[in-house]
């Protein structure tokens, strides 16, 4: 079964928005369509099986002047939320002909009486259905109106688009995640410049409102409620949550927050592009220290996070927690690396301290420990590009910007996403909160237990490597076309029994330097550094952090090998990076001997 948001211009000329969901409430499309022809073309091939279709405009309209029974009974509900809805009689020249609507349902045969089962056509309010759907106290304000400001209608834009994909967590989902066709909607608004490019998305957004509630009129009927009669004309909307009130009228620190989040809206483009380099910044980072880790990844806070963390209340006393958020709020910019064990999270912060100037640094790991339970565990860096660092195009985005670094093991980031998916959709009944407490403290407890075990079994597994390579053992045959990664640990594990293993792909890199050297077995890797002082590599390194295993031999080869390691076509992308470590390396006895053979 099919279900088709329409968006519906009462004229002919303006734009329509038709948006399709699949009975998973998958997001097929959303277009922006013209003439009824184009309306059709664009449905075709779903209106004539099972489909729910449901149109923001009436279907039926009987009353000569004035406003239908349905707009009046839903106004008394909505109006108070700024959703009240336009007067519909038949006065109107758009109605000279009846509702554009109803003759669409009849072209595509469907009854319009919303207790049809199966096929049929739906009359929705979109601003209705965001006000119940999304738990808001006054609609959102991302229509055009000649005193609203451009940035004003984006950021509520950009709150109207994070709420849709909130609702992916809804009993009845609504899954836009990872859907192209929403993706190149989200882009739209964020890199809109002007008002005409907003009103250009408007109506496919609006669509997406419409096709979710017709989802839900066949999923769960028993949340809407239908204002009117079939006979005149009925609106079908999800109902008004119970215990949700009307906003009051802003008061002069709400309006001063609303402009903070128009402001945050309005420089969104440069904060994504400010992420994006801090990313590659502390990726590469930690690429070049060799340290282990799982995955690395960034994302700007998003308007409507902003714009509720901006509204949240002092914890430690009375008002609000923001005086000034743009200048306070240190989260903008969040970047996350996750890593398999305890030891690497605290490797990462040590590269990360490196790097940037540390702000605030919590591990409230140790804070939940140091209360005597157990919980949420993870490492905290507040950071900042320090103030000498040489401007270029890979950081010009980042100067005066807070990046907060959150660094945890994969069990951690396990344990901390499910607890938030569970608190989050608030569906645990209160006479199970206590069980649910009890049991999260039991996971954290066992995770910990986890974490450990792993470590010793990563110290179990090195030792025994460190231990075959003291013996004389050397990994794998002699006659390979190149080491593998394993046979690279292995030996490794053995030269730098103090390091810490690298990344998987890192291993496969170092090989193939190797290759360009011409070593391919371990004999020769073992003869090729036999001569370097590793512990003097070390000491002229000046390492801060417990630097990897692959990054240890990175700089033995460089100081074997010089000029000649340098100008290998796989470190052609890191040239001035080695040039700065062998200038560390210059006057080390030995040193790029190789090189100037």
């Amino acid at each position: 079964m099919h279900f088709v948001g329409v968006d519906l211009a009462w004229g002919q000329r303006g734009p329509t928005g038709v948006a399709v969901l699949d009975d998973r409430g998958r997001l097929l499309s959303a277009v922006s369509v013209g003439s009824d022809d184009e309306i059709s073309a664009a449905v075709a091939d779903v209106v004539d099986g099972p489909c729910v279709v449901a149109f923001d405009a009436p279907l039926v309209v009987t009353n000569a002047t004035g406003t239908r029974e349905a707009e009046k009974a839903l106004n008394r509900d909505f109006r108070a939320y700024e959703a009240g809805t336009h007067p519909t009689n038949l006065s109107k020249p758009e109605f000279a002909d009846g509702p554009r609507a109803g003759r669409l349902a009849a072209r595509w045969g469907l009854p319009t009486d919303p207790a049809t089962p199966g096929r049929r056509a739906i009359e929705v309010y979109p601003h209705a259905a965001t006000v119940a759907l999304l738990r808001l106290g006054r609609t959102l304000k991302y229509k055009q109106s000649r005193d609203r400001t451009f940035s004003r209608m984006r950021s509520e834009m950009l709150r109207l688009v994070e709420g849709l994909e909130q609702l992916g967590r809804a009993r009845t989902p609504l899954l836009l995640a990872r859907r192209p066709v929403w993706e190149e909607l989200v882009d739209a608004v964020e890199h809109a410049g002007r008002k005409s490019e907003l009103r250009a998305v408007e109506d496919r957004l609006d669509a997406v409102v419409c096709a979710y509630v017709a989802l839900l009129a066949e999923r769960e009927p028993d949340r809407m409620t239908v204002y009117g009669t079939v006979e005149a004309g009925c609106i079908v909307t999800p109902t008004l949550p119970e215990g949700l009130t009307p906003a009051p009228r802003p008061t002069r620190a709400e309006r001063a927050r609303s402009k903070a989040v128009e402001a945050y809206a309005s420089r969104l483009p440069d904060t994504q592009r400010a992420t994006e380099q801090a990313l590659a910044l502390v990726r590469a980072a930690l690429d070049d220290a060799g340290i282990n880790y799982l995955s690395v990844t960034a994302r700007p806070k998003s308007v409507a996070s902003f714009a509720a963390k901006a509204g949240s209340a002092d914890p430690d006393g009375d008002g609000l927690r923001y005086t000034d958020p743009l200048a306070e709020m240190a989260d903008q910019i969040g970047l996350r690396v996750v890593t398999y064990l305890e030891s690497d999270v605290r490797a990462v912060a040590e590269v990360v301290r490196e790097q940037l100037d540390v702000l605030g640094d919590r591990d409230k790991g140790a804070e939940t420990a140091r209360a005597g339970r157990w919980g949420y565990a993870s490492r905290h860096l507040d950071v900042a590009l320090p103030p000498d660092a040489e401007p270029g195009p890979l950081n010009d985005a980042l100067p005066g910007r807070i990046i907060e670094v959150q660094v945890r093991t994969a069990l951690q980031h396990a344990w901390a996403e499910f607890e938030h998916d569970i608190r989050y959709k608030g569906d645990v009944p209160p006479e199970h909160a206590s069980e649910l407490d009890r049991r999260f403290t039991l996971a954290a407890g066992l995770i910990e237990l986890a974490d450990r075990e792993f470590s010793a079994v990563r110290d179990l597994l090195r030792g025994e490597q460190a231990a075959a390579q003291r013996a004389g053992g050397t990994p794998g045959p002699d006659d390979r076309d190149r080491l593998t990664a394993a046979d690279l640990a292995a030996y490794l594990a053995g030269r730098y029994p103090g390091a810490g293993w690298s990344r998987t792909d890192h291993y496969e890199w170092v090989a193939g330097l190797l290759v360009e050297l011409g070593i391919t077995s371990a004999s020769a890797l073992s003869a090729a550094v036999a001569e370097v002082d590793s512990a003097a590599v070390t000491a002229r390194m000046d390492y801060r952090y417990p630097a990897g295993a692959v990054r240890r031999l990175d700089d033995d080869l460089l100081a074997a090998y010089g000029e000649t390691y340098l100008a290998l076509a796989g470190n052609a992308h890191r040239v001035p990076l080695l040039t700065s470590r062998l200038a560390k390396l210059a006057g080390l006895e030995g040193a790029a001997a190789r090189g100037e053979d």
